[in-house]
């Protein structure tokens, strides 16, 4: 080892890359790599969000109509016959609560359930669910079994 080969330690030493607009003796001097004239060679410019080059944006040429209902509450449907199909399938047998169908991949963890009258329940269930259609209730009752509100 002598001073004509002497390095920085491996990895020590991060290549930064070239350094523009430091004057035209760089050959990264004048515009700097930005071009000339127009917005993205301006100081201070930042293109705004959605911002189609001057072409008019997606969100001004879609046509808006309608309303949506911040306060509107989406329950998870699940109808008698997918009940009853649990119940065939030897899924369930008496109870049937929210761990249950979340469980078996009928509702997310954070849903809420309403369960449907579809179809025909012969098995006596004792079902917990958020929501209960009137058809719905009135089958379990009619089969033995209970609907319990949550």
């Amino acid at each position: 080892m002598n001073l004509s080969n002497l390095q920085p330690a491996k990895g020590s030493v991060k290549t930064q890359g070239k350094r523009v607009g430091r004057g035209q003796g760089s050959g990264k001097g004048g515009t700097a790599t930005r071009g000339h004239k127009g917005a993205k060679s301006r100081s201070g410019y930042s293109k705004k969000l959605g911002f189609e080059g001057g072409q008019m944006p997606l969100q001004r040429r879609v046509p808006k109509f309608g309303f949506t209902n911040i306060n509107r509450v989406a329950y998870q449907a699940i109808n008698l016959d997918t009940l009853q199909a649990l119940v065939d399938d030897k899924k369930v047998s008496d109870v049937v609560d929210f761990e249950t169908l979340f469980s078996n991949r009928l509702a997310g963890k954070n849903d809420l359930v309403k369960v449907l009258g579809r179809g025909e329940l012969k098995a006596k269930l004792k079902v917990s669910a958020h929501k209960f259609s009137a058809s719905a209730k009135a089958a379990i009752e009619a089969a033995g079994g209970e609907a319990i509100t949550l």
